[in-house]
């Protein structure tokens, strides 16, 4: 399934993650755990696949799955990896269960390099200079079989952080930072 090593801070920066994100009495947390914890992604860069259970019945979270994740949404330009948070997986999540559940998730950009940001920019790119991928709190996405405007409208629905909307390029952004829309 997954044979990527991690060095012991990647292993306790995620451990710590999930540990902050179950013990938040936070609306998100509460409504974001209602769910079931499991994603299936294809990293449209990489062509990898992954289906994964983050989250364990018991509410704990699975540290080799959420180490899985870190490393599907890796910059696919640098292959640099970081921590994804836990908040934005888990809005992921309750994004697909609301549209049904076991959706394979096309990952267009998860993390994102400040090196390949800044090349995105540099090339004329509408990406943002503080961007929320650079610290792992940013996905975009598309749905195949799902119209892109029923996934932004779910996320919407949701009010749980940003959400863009991208209909030329072919995805939806969602993210963990505060609400709001854009297009």
């Amino acid at each position: 399934m997954f044979t990527k090593n991690f060095t012991r801070r990647t292993f306790l920066q995620t451990a710590i993650a999930g540990a902050l994100a179950l013990r938040s009495g936070s609306a998100f947390a509460k409504t974001a755990l209602a769910e079931k914890g499991s994603l299936s992604l294809f990293n449209t860069h990489t062509q990898e696949r992954l289906a994964v259970t983050f989250r364990k019945a018991d509410g704990t979270y699975d540290i080799d799955a959420l180490n899985a994740i870190n490393w599907i949404m890796r910059c696919h330009f640098t292959n640099q990896q970081t921590v994804m948070d836990v908040k934005t997986i888990e809005y992921l999540n309750l994004v697909d269960n609301r549209l049904g559940g076991g959706n394979e998730i096309h990952i267009i950009s998860g993390y994102r390099s400040p090196s390949y940001n800044s090349l995105l920019s540099s090339k004329g790119g509408h990406v943002a200079k503080h961007s929320l991928h650079l610290v792992g709190k940013a996905i975009d996405i598309s749905i195949p079989g799902t119209d892109l405007h029923t996934v932004r409208s779910t996320a919407v629905s949701l009010r749980l952080g940003g959400v863009g909307y991208y209909p030329g390029a072919g995805f939806v952004h969602i993210d963990s930072g505060n609400f709001r829309t854009w297009s």
